[in-house]
């Protein structure tokens, strides 16, 4: 059974019909994909779906989809970068593929990651937390030539639809050979080191049964040179379905085994020019003279990590999904995954930037003495100016391993469908940080690593190991975590249509369990090389506290609701409105510091509410589409940064309009977005001096553009990303300029489903700074910062068949 949709929009039209709606489970046909087009208001709205089945026109929710040529066109580098392409989604990717950080709306991001935000993959969560210290969600998700396309829920009726997802939902949805065929594509840099393959091949074993199977494998340095291999993995992705006369039911599995380097704050001036001998567009702080670090493990144990493995993760997922039409109306949908995740997150971070004479004098007395202590000037003295005192990264992620399970029920009564769901999860948060010091060249080409020596001679580091563990943040970041988190959630969705008048309102009852341990650090002595002898360096080893753990045991209950409106003026014309309120239930970032000695956890710690309103309208104007909303946030927030070591405690208040128009007209087609946001922080328990002022890095407007020609054999297209100036910290001194980052891309067929494709990110290498850990300048104006990657180039080749 082979469908031949012809455009991009039919295809997702398509697959959302097959995928997603308990009410339509049959196939589409070429008739149930004409209309979709511009903006894709005739789709029918499937992630976060209320329970009428609607298509995005006739509801309330403010929903995008990015189909696979949207992504092909805007370059991404990483999955991440996709995200920027998103209305009201602000998506700071600089961190490499992986540790971003995402916000939508104005909600904050305070301390990393995507709090309010869940990334799902085929309608399930990647991770029940999206903001875990070192285990971000985006980490253990990859998008490669198995995905169909990302469906996007923003705002308030996120809240009901998802645990721990008050500001929306990104789902990336798979392809399940509903098109039968496959592809395979090469892509190679062309001005840095990487080669990716990705293939996939999907359709009908029989007349009800079909299947997909795809992936990627990649190796090279990456968009920046750590000095060695940085990218390294493979991800094989499959799924089986079975269909049935009133259903279907559907299995999958994945296998992730990907490497690849994460990208800290590098040192530049404030302004975003580079520092003399350190490109902050193309340079990295991984060198080829620092692969090994010698620590002790989470069981105190002498060990060595990888610097090489940057963000390792290792995931192995299975589940399934059935959806069956069942007697007297009801339809029964369950989706069910479990998880198995682990690995590494190794990589270096700049604790301090200065001369390499002052960083060296406070750790040995005046008139201390730098020398080089590897590489070709090895003993030589060391005379440039500046040096970095770095700290290892180095988190091992024993278990990141969950079970998830969301059964609904539906039926229509009359003139109104209801929705009666519960979801459970287990989620385990098992890590060690096993961080260390070093002395480092300011450098970006292989920086050496440097020893201090006191003026009588006395060592006070071992080839450029300053200290085991971290004494410059009060050796704060020996940990072991070993916790679980479970989440149990009834919720009930209702949607009423009169004529051109659709109501829907949802409550969910969200439950909650955190159990386990975790341990701080302790000092000792220890001889770490087997030398026999106690060395400076070994005289403070900082070891985990495993005799004396803390205890977690608390409980924690939250209810949401969303109640919706949307009127059709006309066909092409419609109004809506949105009250919402939603919670967020706190995890790893609340030990050391918010959890009490019996284990327990004030409820106003546990929980962080989020109220939203919203009022737009969704309109079709000829070839042009437009959707506009207007929207106003109000956000608790509690949270904990590994890099300040500080505890954050404050509500937030935002307001803005968020505009997303497609235009068609021929063979060109425009897609943009742009959103304003006016937030503020309103109060601040810990910090007050901030109340009143903008919250770090949210700028006034973020925008996108894609545009694209199609000629009779080739694809021209361009994409635009950009923001206006923001400021680096809550202090609101240092301010980043704003910029537009340009991407450009070119295809042409070869021959019949040959491909041939060019893509440049970031075509006018420009500087784009994005986060900053200094919220003023330093005396000698170096601050530590990302900036998006400058100039990258690739070429790719793609067969279909």
């Amino acid at each position: 059974m082979r469908h031949n949709l012809t455009t991009p929009s039919q295809l997702a039209l398509a697959i959302s019909l097959a995928l997603g709606s308990s009410l339509a489970l049959a196939e589409p046909d070429e008739s149930d994909a004409s209309e979709s087009t511009g903006l894709g208001f005739e789709r029918i709205v499937v992630t976060g779906a209320v329970a009428r089945n609607q298509t995005v026109m006739q509801s309330s929710v403010s929903v995008s989809t990015l189909t696979t040529e949207d992504i092909q066109v805007s370059a991404p580098r990483s999955t991440a970068e996709i995200f920027r392409m998103l209305p009201g989604v602000r998506s700071e990717s600089t961190g490499g593929d992986g540790n971003a950080n995402i916000a939508v709306r104005g909600l904050p991001v305070a301390a990393g990651g995507a709090k309010f935000l869940t990334l799902q993959e085929d309608g399930l969560p990647v991770m029940q937390f999206g903001d875990i210290a070192f285990g971000n969600a985006d980490i253990f998700l990859r998008a490669d030539s198995t995905i169909s396309r990302l469906d996007v829920i923003r705002g308030g009726s996120a809240s009901t639809a998802a645990s721990n997802s008050p500001g929306g939902i990104i789902n990336f949805v798979s392809k399940t050979g509903l098109e039968e065929g496959g592809s395979v594509a090469f892509t190679t840099g062309l001005n840095y080191d990487s080669f990716r393959t990705d293939f996939e091949y999907g359709g009908d074993i029989n007349n009800d049964t079909r299947f997909h199977i795809g992936g990627f494998v990649r190796q090279g340095e990456g968009v920046r040179n750590p000095g060695y291999q940085g990218e390294k993995g493979y991800q094989l992705k499959a799924n089986l379905t079975k269909e049935f006369d009133t259903g279907y039911v559907r299995l999958y599995a994945k296998h992730l085994n990907d490497r690849v380097a994460s990208y800290m704050p590098m040192p530049m001036f404030a302004d975003g020019s580079s520092v003399p001998g350190f490109d902050a567009r193309k340079d990295t702080l991984q060198s080829v003279y620092l692969t090994q670090t010698v620590r002790l493990n989470g069981d105190n144990q002498i060990s060595r990590g990888d610097i090489r493995n940057g963000m390792n993760p290792e995931v192995n997922s299975f589940g399934f999904e059935a959806i069956f039409d069942l007697d007297d109306h009801w339809t029964l949908e369950n989706r069910f995954r479990i998880n198995s995740v682990s690995g590494n997150f190794i990589t270096l971070f700049p604790a301090e930037v200065d001369s390499a004479q002052s960083i060296a004098n406070s750790i040995a007395g005046d008139d201390a003495v730098v020398r080089y202590a590897v590489g070709p000037n090895t003993g030589e003295r060391f005379t440039a100016e500046n040096a970095m005192r770095i700290h290892t990264f180095d988190v091992e992620l024993n278990d990141f391993g969950s079970i998830v399970n969301d059964l609904k029920l539906s039926r229509r009564f009359g003139e109104v469908d209801v929705t009666f769901g519960y979801y459970l999860a287990d989620q385990s948060i098992r890590m060690s940080w096993l961080w260390n010091s070093y002395l480092m060249a300011l450098k970006g080409d292989n920086a050496e690593l440097l020893d201090v020596y006191a003026a009588d001679g006395t060592a006070f580091s071992e080839q450029g190991l300053l200290a085991y563990g971290v004494p410059f943040w009060d050796n704060c970041c020996q940990r072991n975590y070993d916790t679980d988190y479970s989440i149990r959630a009834p919720y009930l969705t209702a949607s009423w249509a009169m004529g051109e008048l659709s109501l829907d309102a949802s409550v969910r009852r969200d439950i909650g369990k955190a159990r386990g341990s975790y341990a701080g650090a302790v000092q000792s002595s220890r001889d770490m090389n087997g030398d026999g002898i106690i060395s400076q360096v070994e005289q403070s080893v900082s070891a985990i506290d495993l005799a004396n753990p803390s205890l977690v045991n608390y409980s924690w209950g939250y209810n949401s609701y969303s109640v919706g409106a949307n009127y059709q003026l006309d066909n092409d014309w419609a109004v809506f409105g949105r009250i919402s309120k939603g919670g967020r239930a706190n995890a790893d970032r609340l030990l050391f510091g918010k959890v009490n000695a019996d284990g327990s956890v004030a409820r106003e710690d546990a929980i962080d509410e989020v109220k939203q309103y919203e009022l737009g309208s969704k309109s079709r104007h000829g070839n042009l589409n437009l959707f506009a909303t207007l929207f106003f946030a109000k956000t608790e927030e509690q949270n904990f940064e590994a890099t300040t070591q500080l505890f954050f405690d404050r509500v937030y208040q935002a307001k803005g309009i968020e505009l997303e128009s497609s235009y068609r007209i021929g063979d060109f087609d425009l897609r943009g977005s742009v959103t304003w946001t006016d937030a503020e922080i309103t109060r601040d328990a810990l910090n007050p001096d901030v109340v009143g002022n903008t919250p770090r890095r949210q700028a006034d407007f973020i925008y996108s553009l894609i545009a694209r020609y199609t000629f009779d054999q080739a694809q021209l297209g361009l994409s635009l990303i950009g923001t206006t100036a923001a400021y680096a910290q809550d202090n609101n001194d240092l301010k980043f300029s704003g910029y537009t980052q340009v991407n450009a891309f070119a295809s042409y067929d070869l021959a019949t489903n040959l491909t041939l494709s060019l893509n440049v990110n970031n075509l006018f290498d420009t500087i784009g700074i994005t986060e900053a850990e200094q919220g003023s300048v330093p005396a000698n104006g170096i601050i530590t910062a990302r900036t998006i990657n400058g100039r990258t180039a690739s070429l790719g080749l793609r067969y279909q068949f």
